[in-house]
Parts: structure tokens; C-alpha cells; sequence
């Protein structure tokens, strides 16, 4: 979702900036760059271990959550990423099952889709605040594979992190990087193919490639 569908990174660099300078932590952007992908609950049990933070990792989690909530609800100029509403679209007119899998919580993920009117087009949404284990662990796709009732050799994964690209890649599922302008340090050298915008993917293209 962050960063396939809406570009919500700035609004989440927001709240993370903000809450550690609450914290009074340095965290680098190379660091920053490495927890693309995981959930909100495995970056701060990180954090607690490199930095030794007195706070419990559930009161971390919800006070970032709190920050992005926010600043989420005022940020007027945020919008669906080019083309991947028409790809959305297309993919649902057509038969073809979506499936969200996103390491932001469920609450999150609900006010994205509430915002952008997306429950009509998705069957299943999976949250990585479930699992124990973050992208790259394969576990939210396996999952999102099962629920869909679809062997994951004619699944197809987008996304836009390392991490999220070795998950499918360990769940044994193809994987399409989207490389665009807001991505920063990710590697992408691992997925099958790699897109810059939604308009060079298509409900045939998908088809005969699953």
C-alpha cells in the first residue's frame, strides 16, 4: 500500500522525525532506509534494542501511530500514485482478485481505504501487525495467497522495497518492482521485472504472466 498505491511515506518520515526527536535519537537515513517494508511494531522493538528505550514497545507504537494519524488528516495534497487507480480498476473489471498486503497496521490501512474508497475493489486486506515477523519474512503473502485460494505460482506481488521484494521472493511468488520517484534506497535487483509507472502493466500483461 505505502508506496504502491498512495505515497504516504512523507506523512509516515513526519511522524517517525518527530517521535525521535521526542525520543532524542539519532537515526540515519541508511537506517531509515532499511525499515521500508517492516511493520511499525518490529522497527520500535529494533529501536529499543539498538537504542535502549525506556518505553514499552506498544506505547511506542502508539504514539507514532498517533503522530501519523495526525498529520495524516491534515495533509490535503495526498493522492492515489499516477495510473495505479486505472491499474485498480482494469484488474477489478476484469475478474482478476486483489489482495492488499502491507506492513502498516489495520487501522492504517482501514483509513487509506477510507479515504480513497478502495474496499470495493479488494477481497482480502492483510496487515503485518499480525505476524510476529516483518517483510522480508514471506508469511504476509503466504497468508495472502491462502485467503486468496490461489497456489502462489499465479500470484503477482508489486512492490517497492527491498524487503517487501525478498519476501515474495522467498514466498515463491513473482515479484514486480515499482522503482518510482519516491523511492530511496531500495534494491530492486531481485524482482522479475521492474516498472516505473502502473500504465506498463495491464490486466492481459498480468494475465499471461500468472
Amino acid at each position: 500500500m505505502d508506496g504502491v498505491i498512495v505515497d504516504t511515506e512523507p506523512v509516515h518520515h513526519f511522524a517517525y522525525v518527530q517521535h525521535f526527536r521526542q525520543l532524542n535519537i539519532d537515526v540515519s537515513p541508511e537506517m531509515y532506509a532499511s525499515f521500508t517494508g517492516n511493520s511499525t511494531k518490529n522497527i520500535y522493538e529494533r529501536l529499543k534494542g539498538i537504542y535502549n528505550l525506556k518505553e514499552d514497545v506498544q506505547t511506542l507504537v502508539e504514539t507514532k501511530r498517533n503522530l501519523f494519524n495526525e498529520a495524516f488528516d491534515q495533509k490535503e495534497d495526498l493522492y492515489l500514485l499516477d495510473g495505479v487507480e486505472d491499474l485498480i480498476q482494469e484488474l477489478h473489471f476484469n475478474g482478476m482478485q486483489l489482495v492488499l498486503a502491507s506492513s502498516s497496521a489495520n487501522v492504517t490501512i482501514q483509513r487509506i481505504f477510507n479515504r480513497f474508497d478502495l474496499d470495493k475493489y479488494f477481497t482480502y486486506k492483510v496487515s503485518g501487525e499480525d505476524f510476529p515477523k516483518s517483510k522480508p519474512h514471506p508469511a504476509i503473502f503466504l497468508k495472502a495467497a491462502e485467503l486468496a485460494k490461489t497456489a502462489v505460482q499465479h500470484c503477482i506481488v508489486i512492490e517497492d522495497s527491498t524487503n517487501g521484494i525478498l519476501a515474495s521472493k522467498a514466498a515463491g511468488i513473482y515479484c514486480v518492482g515499482y522503482e518510482s520517484v519516491n523511492s530511496k534506497l531500495q534494491d530492486y535487483s531481485l524482482a522479475d521485472e521492474v516498472i516505473s509507472h502502473f500504465n506498463e502493466l495491464s490486466f492481459d500483461k498480468i494475465r499471461s504472466i500468472s
